[in-house]
């Protein structure tokens, strides 16, 4: 598959690729789509920024749409016929904005259940009729046990950036949720890695599914550039300063290992004039969502986080990561990465390295794509 139009989409569909300009297909689109539309199951396992929500949005809008074309809308109250589940509400938003430009044109209606937010909100989003849920699992799972959502219609389930869902009452959830849907539904699965748990999963719930691999999965991708900084007697502080100093297309994004590192270097910066928010756990929501916004919006152009910020968010303009501290595992180094260079535009990373993170650097060596 070289081009969408091979898709046969639906015209509404067609147009709202071609006013996005979206014609040719990443690898896990042309690999994983004509599966999809022929009802199959799939894991697939791909680099971040490879078009991995595009992959499941097309299929399950032409499914649910053509139903209705052929006189079999959606009208009974808060039964949908499509389910995706998320790690987290803010991922769970941001697919939600890859739907809307679509349903504008195909006036199919997506819901989200979200942990996060109020209970009560999520009881209103899932009154009336609609098509598509967009939910994490235990926001789920409390509207299932209190009988305020039936999901004995969804024939298609999505698990969407699979690799973040790692706690442990997660697989449980996950085998309620899919017992509640209909008997053998198509499912799909995308991840950037795939540890243990994700692996688990795959055993429970998808028998007899295809595995597609992208060859940039576990892997930088072509378009990051990657400079390595010696750290010497500790003063990390002097060469973010320098980093700072170079001009880069875009924004900033700086990780730390824990939130108190979070904080000590967001009041450092502050300190030398550099205007910065920071996204981590443990901190206001409603702060959260303001510091991401003004980072997205480019009114902040440096955004200091821990790993939080590393699985699963797109903001597109960002231009450069910088670890200030690098992590232990090389799962979360290639999130954090891939929050630039992102859908073939440049980036680049720079490492603040230290003897502890020899045992890194040495794995690094076998995924870098440069």
């Amino acid at each position: 598959m070289k081009s969408f139009t091979e898709l046969n989409l639906l015209e509404t569909l067609q147009n709202t690729l071609d006013e996005q300009k979206k014609t040719f297909p990443t690898e896990i689109q042309r690999k994983a789509l004509p599966l999809l539309f022929a009802k199959k199951s799939v894991v697939g396992v791909a680099e971040t920024g490879s078009g991995k929500t595009l992959t499941y949005v097309l299929p399950l809008l032409q499914t649910l749409k053509t139903m209705e074309n052929e006189g079999n809308p959606v009208k009974k109250e808060s039964q949908p016929r499509a389910l995706v589940l998320v790690p987290t509400r803010d991922l769970g938003e941001q697919v939600a904005k890859v739907f809307k430009p679509f349903t504008h044109t195909t006036r199919l209606r997506v819901r989200t259940v979200l942990g996060g937010a109020a209970f009560e909100i999520a009881r209103k989003n899932v009154s009336g009729a609609f098509e598509i849920l967009v939910a994490t699992p235990g926001r789920l799972v409390q509207l299932l046990d209190r009988k305020l959502i039936d999901l004995s219609q969804v024939q298609t389930v999505v698990f969407d950036e699979a690799d973040q869902m790692l706690d442990a009452g997660f697989l449980t959830d996950a085998k309620k949720i899919a017992a509640a849907c209909a008997p053998q539904p198509q499912m799909a699965l995308f991840t950037a890695t795939l540890p243990t748990s994700v692996e688990q999963l795959v055993e429970s719930l998808f028998a007899g599914a295809e595995m597609i691999r992208t060859q940039g999965s576990h892997r930088t991708v072509s378009s990051l550039q990657t400079k390595n900084m010696q750290v010497v007697n500790g003063k990390r502080f002097p060469l973010l300063e320098k980093i700072l100093a170079q001009p880069v297309e875009g924004g900033t994004l700086i990780f730390t290992n824990t939130r108190d590192q979070c904080d000590q270097l967001a009041s450092l910066l502050e300190k030398s004039g550099v205007e910065v928010v920071i996204y981590r756990g443990e901190m206001d929501p409603i702060q959260r969502r303001k510091n991401l916004k003004s980072f997205r919006d480019g009114s902040v152009n440096v955004l200091i986080s821990t790993d939080l910020a590393s699985r699963g968010l797109d903001v597109e303009h960002v231009g450069r990561v910088i670890n200030y501290h690098l992590p232990k595992e090389i799962q979360n180094y290639l999130h954090r990465v891939g929050r630039t260079a992102r859908a073939g535009r440049s980036g680049v990373v720079f490492n603040l390295i230290t003897e502890r993170d020899g045992g890194l650097m040495s794995m690094l060596g076998g995924v870098s794509s440069r």
